[in-house]
């Protein structure tokens, strides 16, 4: 195999780890993903609230999965600032 080849092969292979890093990051920073954690966040714990007989627990359990959105809605904010300050190169 002719060395042209190889690194033919090596820029391929880096393209398409390529897409699959910005398909991951589009993923993470996704609308969807967030909604579907705060679903997934309210149905356990009220599954769980239900089980251990809370009062309402169905609407007990928006405080927590309202708090979890809060935090993932402020996550890249406080990101930023911990780049600029502590992850200086």
């Amino acid at each position: 195999m002719a060395d042209s080849d190889k690194l033919e092969e090596r820029i391929i292979s880096i393209e398409e780890r390529n897409v699959r890093v910005e398909a991951d990051k589009a993923w993470e920073t996704s609308y969807t993903r967030r909604g579907l954690l705060v679903l997934f966040t309210y149905m356990a714990i009220g599954f769980y609230m239900q089980a251990i007989a809370i009062p309402y627990p169905w609407l007990n359990a928006i405080v927590p999965a309202v708090a979890f959105m809060l935090s993932t809605l402020t996550l890249p904010f406080f990101k930023k600032l911990w780049l600029k300050k502590v992850f200086r190169k």
